[in-house]
């Protein structure tokens, strides 16, 4: 059973909505959309968060990624004075759940594993950059640019409003106007790689952060696809996986016994 609110404080949408900003790093897809998320409970200021992931077997890293990340989401919440994560039936759940809730370190809670989880979120979010640069640019491409209006865009060309975005081209006389979404989200990702922060001005890159030129849009465009399949695909057999735990004559996940 969730608690849907406490009195006037937080409520259950506003959790969801902060555990929504959470994605399985793998996936680049939310804990909430993945249906991970079992359970919210509320008791004053105090949230309890549960959630499921498809194996027992996800990477320790990955499942710590995604419980430390939630702890700090739903904390992010105006009335919210402590967070706390329950993964469940995970083969270091017990490991992971007292790490977080404890705040430890990934490697204090792990002290065997080699190096800590950065470098691993690191890597998982160029990844995530790549797949949603393609989102991105299909959606200007959708809505008439080409390669090389797309390859010049800077980061000072997009504005970013509820609905729509507008992407400014010919140095501020035209304005071209999108879903603002894959545009946003892309943004998020480009900030979390450090893309915004380099010398480059152009919004855009390779795969390896380098400007696009004009002639090489085209094989950038094949190359972000790519890395948008290979999540695709991981989600496939993630979603499978999931719907097998929810099975009601599944056998227990997790292979410890209590």
């Amino acid at each position: 059973m969730s608690t849907n609110s406490h009195g006037d404080g937080v409520t259950e949408a506003q959790v969801r909505e902060r555990l929504d900003r959470v994605t399985d790093p793998e996936l680049d897809t939310s804990i909430v959309e993945l249906e991970y998320v079992d359970e919210v409970r509320i008791d004053g200021g105090t949230v309890e968060v549960a959630f499921t992931l498809p194996t027992a077997w996800c990477s320790p890293a990955f499942a710590w990624m995604m419980a430390t990340d939630a702890r700090d989401e739903v904390e992010a919440l105006s009335g919210v004075t402590r967070a706390t994560v329950e993964l469940r039936e995970h083969m270091h759940d017990a490991e992971i759940n007292r790490g977080v809730n404890e705040r430890r370190s990934f490697g204090e809670a792990f002290p065997d594993a080699d190096g800590d989880v950065e470098p691993v979120r690191a890597e998982l979010d160029e990844k995530a950059r790549i797949a949603r640069q393609h989102d991105a640019t299909g959606a200007l491409l959708d809505a008439g640019l080409d390669g090389a209006q797309i390859a010049s865009v800077t980061r000072d060309d997009v504005v970013i409003g509820a609905d729509r975005a507008r992407v400014w081209l010919r140095g501020g006389s035209l304005a071209v106007a999108v879903d603002a979404d894959p545009l946003e989200r892309y943004l998020d990702k480009a900030r979390a790689t450090g893309l915004l922060d380099d010398d480059h001005p152009e919004l855009f890159r390779t795969p390896e952060g380098e400007p696009i030129t004009p002639a090489a849009f085209e094989t950038v465009r094949h190359r972000t696809r790519l890395a948008g399949v290979n999540m695709s695909g991981q989600g496939s057999v993630c979603d499978a996986l999931h719907e097998s735990r929810r099975a009601e004559d599944r056998p227990p996940l997790s292979m410890r016994s209590d």
